[in-house]
């Protein structure tokens, strides 16, 4: 094909279509989201991060004049959502709300998934810290444990005898508890429930497991209603909501754990989406009305920048690693 002159008023032209087309992605980010949004997340309905998921769902969604809505994708240990996730189109229309055990899974352990743990910014982008959940433990009415003294005297009378139920290996509920056993000097059975507390907690009630660790939201209303008996939370300090809730703490000085959840955002997300979701986050999190619901779940929210909550989830990755290393010893023996 030869050459031909491009005159003035098609190069005129010319320059007006690049203009629109460099421009279009920015004008589309400006008018985000102009669709519903969908965060996954790596828990069962019903579970306190599911619950803690759709309470600020619910107000972004007010804040956007748009539908949010949750995709649960729960089981191997959080690496189904994250892999859901990391597939997902990066135009800021599906972001990820993963737990804190998706982050400090150890790498290689048995049993572990090999695209877990996750970083930022490495394997996502951070947007916002969205809700701590404090770890309730409770005990079967028909264990005879009534407190964490009652639980480590039991276990060492009859090492290995003593069940716990968890809601995935080498999640945060898992940690915790192998924690506790290191912390205390005890051993303890542990019993998967891939679903989500309801399960466990049906096990707990008919004493076919003795203890089980959960937010609030899967243990809470059977500690109220007396289903299940609270033995203690977690917490540095106690709860506010729970005066007469003792802390593990208390037998077991300086022992602190909980459940986190974050949003974050797949790779190549444009910043300018990534900062408008961070923002909005942050609205929706100091509303009191939100406040107020995820209180009464036993969720407490702590608004953090992008970058605060890069540095936040290092360093919970360097608390949390040689607990993993010790579980994943212990299970090579």
């Amino acid at each position: 094909m030869g050459w031909r002159r491009i005159g003035a008023a098609s190069v005129v032209a010319g320059a007006a279509l690049a203009a629109i087309v460099a421009t279009g992605p920015a004008h589309a980010q400006g008018d985000y989201p102009n669709k519903p949004v969908r965060i996954i997340v790596d828990s069962a309905p019903g579970s306190a991060t599911d619950v803690a998921l759709r309470v600020v769902a619910e107000r972004l969604g007010r804040i956007w004049n748009q539908q949010v809505v949750a995709l649960n994708n729960p089981g191997a240990g959080g690496s189904i959502a994250t892999r859901a996730a990391s597939q997902s189109p990066n135009d800021g229309y599906t972001l990820y709300f993963p737990a804190a055990s998706t982050f400090t899974a150890l790498a290689g352990a048995p049993g572990v998934p090999a695209n877990l743990p996750i970083q930022v910014p490495r394997d996502f982008l951070p947007i916002g810290f969205v809700t701590q959940l404090p770890m309730f433990i409770a005990a079967s009415p028909k264990s005879g444990i009534n407190s964490i003294a009652d639980l480590i005297a039991a276990a060492k009378k009859e090492p290995g005898g003593i069940s716990y139920a968890t809601t995935g290996v080498g999640r945060i509920t898992h940690l915790t508890m192998e924690l506790l056993q290191i912390r205390a000097g005890i051993k303890l059975q542990m019993i998967p429930y891939a679903g989500g507390p309801t399960q466990a907690l049906s096990d707990l009630i008919a004493g076919r497991v003795q203890i089980v660790l959960d937010g609030y939201a899967g243990v809470g209303p059977g500690i109220e209603g007396g289903s299940t008996k609270g033995i203690a939370v977690a917490t540095a300090k106690r709860l506010p909501e729970f005066p007469n809730l003792p802390t593990v703490a208390e037998t077991l000085p300086g022992f602190f754990a909980g459940g986190w959840n974050v949003l974050v955002a797949p790779l190549g997300t444009p910043d300018p989406i990534i900062r408008k979701v961070a923002a909005d986050l942050r609205v929706a999190l100091e509303d009191k009305g939100v406040q107020a619901k995820l209180a009464t779940v036993g969720t407490y929210v702590q608004p953090m920048t992008p970058e605060e909550l890069t540095a936040f989830i290092q360093e919970q990755q360097k608390v949390w690693k040689p607990v993993a290393e010790a579980v994943a010893a212990a299970q090579k023996k």
